[in-house]
């Protein structure tokens, strides 16, 4: 649930009191409620000409603005002909946004900064750090990076010196991350570096790749330093608690994740409670929510309770800084706040419109943010659906736990398409995690708040509040633990127009139909049962696995994993993808719950980065590892990863032979070889474990992303390449030895790699190079995991697509 959704549960809980308050002195006691008024639609129509109008304006082309312009131009002739004034307002409000998109791409697409860009110019900048930095994911040959926001204060470059003001994606890499993050927030820089060209839609007029070490200039003002203090001192207050709840309170008071491990984060994103690590998250609902009714326990109505809410916002904003998500959710929550004391649909639903709006014409970026969408549909499902829907579980539950159901499900029907769309997947444990979670995560961030705020007189009341905060957060976790472990927690589902709608569809149906059923507590009972029979399992796609596969290459993306069946519920694992979550889901669809060998081939993101989603659920017996990798940060998190579960780590060097089962595995490389052309990625993918599998009749050679030089010292060792199937090395890279591949006679070539890649795999060269060789290609980039099997002694496949 996101902070919109969030953010009006908190206000519709005091408004609710209200009206309660007042019915009270209305109405006997035993008079049955009555019908709310019905929504306001009209702003609707406006709200979504102006996104429209929005994502046009940005997009930077002139076919899409003159396309949007002709549109505005038929609704004028439309509303002309008609005297339609809610047609001509849209078309108005189209115009007005469309010229405000189109004004702030010029400016950032047409300044010094944009010009610069267009030509990759190095540059020398004085920049002002505007967010904390975060990590990002990167593929497997690329270096760990980091991102943050700042704005251009003077650029000297080809020639010229500007004082412009800008804002720019900073992009850091290298052994420089490590000065980078310790820069507070609000620094003045001096950097050297490379301006490229956004993507277009962007929201900063230039991408800055960093060079060298940043010279800091002018530290923070006294509010942001004071600020700093603050957070610090909640970090204090917290520092001798348990090592995850020592990392969640400040990640649900302020959104600072730096301190979550990848498996909690994980577990967060599975249960849908990741939203409240999210800055713009339940932080400011919690807080708003624990002040109104601390204010109306005390006897404030009214206006006053108002502005305490709108203190609240305040206090808020102020720790967790003015980053652009934190100021819309303050926008968006004090138009909600306008209508506190109505607490209608009507109001509700107006507000809303008349909110995204303004937020499109001062940002009309914002059209394209996806964080904004799910905002905003939450909201609207909160604002539609959870009133109505708790008050008629009060008639047979208390109001908080009515509410606590409520909220959530509403938020999730409304988000949940687009949520697939963005993920593909579905969060069943989200209800159930979120209704579990809600007593626990006020106390968790008021508390919090309280040790934060209480740190700047003294440390030991603040670290009082924090161990309050902290077992709190411990409850989450467990919720979030226990929820991510349950076979029908997330459903994967493959993203199309069809299952979207097919997801769309159900949702609204479900929606429409639930206030009927929690009429009825008997429907409400079994609908828990049917929530029950989800959570057990997830469905399965009809002939999916085959029932007699030996070897599946789940489709992870941009990456590899591979399973090898050694029995019932057992497989070998090779790599395990660049996502958690995809690789997860592929064992899950193949039911394995024991890995006696688990094998990470070299130490790619693209390889590794997946691993807990094979060590969530399963036992894993034994690790191996390559004997030749270099050392690097992937590495030390893959060996603490073991030593956490308990893990044997081994690396066989070539030669060594082991049997899993029917499974025998033989090591071929890496073979120690030096080749001096090889830069630090392909020395890298040289090093990766090739093994040849026998089982089930068939000979399957697992090659990672050996390139030529390894599969020349690995030929030259006079090994038995010969095999039935080949994973073809590097995902089908353009760099291959085509004596390697004659060497092994396979008739199946299996290429992983991820749809649209930005490496261009399998590469045109090495598909030419597979078929001329008489093997028959198979991708999961168009085919979905391949399942490898064996009927009557026969080799045959069968693709998930």
């Amino acid at each position: 649930m996101s902070v919109w959704a969030q953010w009006v549960a908190a206000v519709q809980t005091g408004a609710d009191g209200l009206i309660r308050d007042r019915w009270r002195h209305r109405q006997p006691a035993a008079a049955p409620v009555t019908q709310a008024r019905s929504a306001d639609l009209r702003m609707v129509p406006l709200a979504l000409a102006a996104w429209g109008a929005a994502w046009a304006g940005t997009w930077g082309t002139a076919a899409v603005i003159i396309a949007a312009a002709a549109a505005v131009a038929v609704a004028l002739a439309v509303a002309a002909l008609r005297r339609s004034l809610l047609v001509l307002s849209a078309a108005m409000v189209a115009t007005v946004i469309m010229g405000a998109g189109v004004v702030d791409v010029y400016r950032l697409r047409h300044g010094p900064v944009g010009l610069l860009a267009e030509h990759q110019a190095v540059v020398s900048v004085d920049l002002e750090i505007r967010g904390d930095l975060h990590r990002v994911a990167t593929g497997g040959v690329r270096a760990a990076a980091a991102v943050t926001k700042a704005v251009t204060v003077r650029v000297e470059g080809r020639g010229s010196t500007w004082l412009v003001r800008a804002p720019v994606l900073v992009v850091v890499t290298g052994e420089q991350l490590g000065k980078w993050f310790e820069t507070p927030v609000g620094t003045r820089l001096a950097v050297q570096g490379r301006f490229e060209a956004p993507d277009r839609g962007s929201d900063v007029a230039a991408v800055l790749r960093v060079r060298g070490s940043p010279v800091v200039v002018e530290r923070p003002s006294g509010g942001l330093r004071l600020v700093e203090r603050v957070r610090a001192g909640l970090r204090r207050a917290v520092a001798d608690r348990r090592p995850e709840s020592r990392a969640l309170v400040p990640a649900l008071v302020l959104g600072d994740t730096s301190g979550l491990d990848t498996a909690l984060t994980q577990d967060f994103q599975v249960t849908g409670l990741a939203h409240l690590t999210a800055v713009s998250g339940a932080n400011l609902t919690l807080l708003l929510a624990f002040l109104l009714t601390v204010a109306r326990w005390v006897g404030v109505r009214g206006w006053w309770l108002r502005a305490v809410g709108l203190a609240g916002v305040i206090i808020f904003v102020a720790l967790c800084r003015t980053e652009p998500s934190v100021l819309r959710a303050a926008a968006m929550g004090l138009v909600a706040l306008a209508a506190l004391g109505s607490g209608n649909r009507a109001a509700g639903v107006r507000n809303l419109a008349v909110a995204s709006m303004i937020l499109l014409l001062l940002d009309p970026f914002l059209s394209r943010s996806i964080g904004f969408t799910l905002s905003v549909l939450a909201c609207a499902g909160i604002v539609w659906w959870a009133r109505s829907w708790s008050l008629i579980m009060n008639r047979w539950l208390p109001l908080i736990l009515a509410e606590s159901i409520a909220v959530p499900l509403a938020a999730q029907l409304a988000t949940v398409s687009v949520l697939a769309a963005i993920s593909e997947r579905v969060s069943v444990a989200g209800l159930v995690a979120n209704a579990l979670a809600g007593p626990f995560v006020g106390p968790a961030t008021v508390l919090g708040f309280a040790a934060a705020g209480v740190s700047l007189i003294s440390g030991t009341i603040a670290a009082a509040f924090g161990f309050g905060a902290a077992w709190s957060a411990q409850a989450i976790i467990w919720i979030a633990t226990v929820g991510s472990q349950l076979p029908g927690a997330e459903w994967h589902l493959e993203v199309t127009p069809m299952t979207l709608a097919w997801v769309g569809i159900s949702s609204l149906l479900v929606g429409l139909s639930m206030a009927y059923l929690l009429s009825r507590p008997w429907l409400s009972l079994l609908l828990a049962g049917v929530m029950i029979i989800c959570l057990s399992g997830a469905p399965r796609q009809p002939g999916w696995p085959p029932h007699d596969w030996v070897m599946v290459a789940c489709d992870v993306g941009q990456g590899d994993g591979l399973a090898v069946r050694t029995g019932s519920g057992s497989a070998v694992v090779v790599d395990s993808g660049p996502v958690p979550g995809a690789m997860r889901g592929c064992l899950d669809r193949l039911r394995i719950t024991q890995v006696p060998l688990l094998i990470i081939t070299h130490f790619h993101a693209d390889h590794v980065a997946g691993l807990t989603g094979v060590l969530q659920r399963r036992r894993v017996g034994q690790l191996w590892l390559s004997p030749l990798a270099p050392p690097g940060p992937l590495t030390a998190i893959v060996r603490h990863q073991a030593a956490q579960q308990e893990i044997p780590v081994h690396a066989p060097p070539a030669g060594t032979r082991a049997s899993v089962g029917p499974a025998e595995l033989q090591v071929l490389g890496p073979v120690d070889h030096v080749s001096v052309d090889q830069d630090d990625s392909s020395r890298q993918n040289d090093s990766s474990l090739v093994i040849m599998v026998t089982v089930a009749g068939l000979r399957l050679l697992l090659t990672g992303d050996v390139e030529p030089p390894g599969q020349q010292a690995i030929l030259g060792t006079g090994a038995d390449l010969r095999a039935d199937v080949l994973k073809i090395p590097h995902h089908g890279s353009a760099q291959q030895d085509p004596g390697f591949f004659a060497a092994t006679q396979a008739r199946l070539a299996i290429a992983s790699a991820g749809p649209d890649n930005d490496y261009g795999h399998p590469a045109p060269r090495t598909v030419q190079l597979v078929r001329s060789a008489g093997m028959t290609l198979l991708r999961t980039d168009q085919h979905g995991s391949i399942a490898v099997r064996v009927d009557r002694d026969r080799l045959g496949a069968v693709t998930q697509r």
